[in-house]
């Protein structure tokens, strides 16, 4: 299988490149040329496989430069029952709310509590063998802009890797304050970790103009090193997520929940729009799918997209309760575009220079007719997301954190509108633990204190939900960084950082 950029059908590379050089030289993001089709007897297949080997088989037909030993030491190295709890690193917990049966897929077993751990544990392994096949002996650069997950999650992933640096950037007023503690104690001698005065869409914005900057990209080659991204971009991280929808579908087939061949409803909360269309992904490879809900936070520029095929970003940019959902410029959706526009890599170039120039884009009506025939989008504030919180846990004893919330909310406004109770697997993202402050808010506000773990001890105290181990363990570890630069002084800072 080969994969080209979205935006030069021309730049045409092999798996292993795409993962080690994470995004195009054009600033573009690679995509397989075609997707494997699955059909009822592939599932049948799948249906008595562990997760392992599901995702052994998936991987398989995208990573065609790997041979199975390979994979088989990519999978095994990175879902163990040491990091993830069990031998099922994404069970699905059948709940009810307001009297709908949604099923839960935990994402956040892993060892930063969030989703990107299903993405960013055995990334790492696909990067060093993609290095060793396509540039032995050069350093990784690896440049992360973080709304507060995936940074943690790919620091923990990349830590003493060998072969590889990282510098991480986020938010410095953007993430929850365990999300800015667990970054700025992570262990490990080739990670940094730095804030940006600015926004999310700031630090990522600040990452690709580097990853595309031909001086720094020539330095580093002097250097014998090259850039490679953890960020969603990276088809290397997009990949993982295929497995989770595709093994959750398996696991409603076994547990009677649906019978194989029924269409499921999806419900992903999301603001770079990678998760969701990791989802849409495996619908097209032949997961039957009836409907994609794409829940967002008062950052609603996706919901609007989706509701009138015009994307602007021109909007105020709220801080919420749900930070790692604060993004206004969802980089993933460039795949899904290129796969409506029949990849027409030129109009989708256009509509990512428009995004960049006058920061908005509009869709053809043939594009905007393919997304609404598939997507619904939905979105709900800060004081929504705390009820739903609320209501889910007085009525079921089950506590969620607010991304989830969010997209059970989301949920909720579907099914009142459309009345489809079709079966759904909603995507959780992460331990309410992670956003303690919101979450207490939510379920006992006369709690809530300006001390990060005597609220986590608190919200164990009244809900009895385990705190997980990584979490417990955070207020005993030393702050490592405390870095803080421009957003425009990202470049000077990774040069330095990296003393070239």
């Amino acid at each position: 299988m080969l994969y080209n950029s979205t935006e030069n059908n021309n730049e045409i590379v092999s798996a292993a490149q795409a993962i080690a050089q994470g995004i195009s030289s054009d600033g573009g993001l690679f995509v397989p040329q075609e997707l494997p089709s699955y059909t009822e007897d592939t599932f049948n297949s799948l249906l008595p496989m562990s997760y392992n080997e599901r995702a052994k088989f998936i991987f398989s037909d995208f990573l065609t430069d790997f041979t199975a030993d390979e994979i088989a030491e990519c999978v095994d190295s990175a879902y163990t029952e040491e990091k993830f709890g069990s031998d099922c690193p994404a069970p699905l917990v059948a709940k009810k709310y307001k009297g709908n049966e949604i099923n839960i897929m935990e994402l956040w077993h892993g060892p930063t509590c969030a989703f990107k751990d299903m993405a960013l544990q055995i990334l790492p392994h696909f990067l060093t063998k993609s290095l060793k096949k396509t540039c032995e002996g050069k350093t990784a650069v690896i440049l992360v802009a973080t709304s507060g997950d995936t940074g943690k999650a790919a620091l923990e992933g990349f830590k003493d890797v060998d072969n590889t640096k990282m510098i991480v950037f986020y938010p410095e007023d953007g993430v929850s304050p365990m999300q800015k503690r667990q970054m700025n104690t992570q262990k490990g001698s080739n990670v940094n970790v730095c804030a940006i005065k600015g926004n999310f869409d700031d630090a990522q914005t600040g990452v690709k103009k580097i990853f595309t900057t031909e001086e720094i990209v020539k330095l580093l080659n002097d250097n014998n090193m090259l850039f490679s991204s953890a960020n969603s971009i990276n088809w290397g991280r997009l990949l993982p997520q295929i497995v989770y929808y595709i093994s959750a579908y398996c696991d409603l087939v076994n547990q009677k929940k649906i019978s194989m061949g029924d269409k499921i409803n999806i419900v992903v909360p999301t603001g770079n729009f990678g998760n969701i269309l990791a989802a849409y992904y495996a619908f097209c490879m032949g997961m039957p799918v009836n409907k994609f809900i794409c829940a967002s936070n008062s950052n609603n520029v996706l919901t609007d997209f989706i509701n009138t095929g015009v994307y602007d970003k021109n909007r105020h940019f709220y801080a919420t309760a749900s930070p790692s959902m604060d993004i206004l410029v969802s980089s993933n959706l460039e795949r899904l575009l290129y796969r409506f526009a029949d990849n027409d890599d030129k109009l989708v170039s256009k509509w990512m220079n428009q995004l960049k120039t006058e920061g908005k884009y509009e869709v053809t009506d043939k594009v905007k007719e393919k997304i609404t025939s598939k997507f619904f989008g939905g979105f709900c504030d800060d004081t929504d997301t705390k009820a739903t919180i609320k209501k889910l846990f007085e009525d079921e004893k089950y506590l969620c954190d607010t991304h989830t919330s969010v997209a059970i909310n989301v949920y909720d406004q579907y099914v009142e509108k459309t009345g489809d109770n079709t079966p759904v697997v909603i995507a959780s993202t992460a331990s309410p633990y992670k956003f303690s402050h919101s979450v207490l808010e939510a379920v006992a506000p006369n709690a809530v204190s300006d001390n990060e773990f005597a609220m986590v001890e608190q919200l164990n105290k009244i809900t009895g939900t385990p705190v997980p181990k990584p979490i417990a363990e955070l207020q005993n570890l030393d702050i490592r960084f405390n870095n803080v630069t421009e957003a425009d002084s990202m470049q000077e800072y990774v040069k330095s950082t990296l003393g070239i």
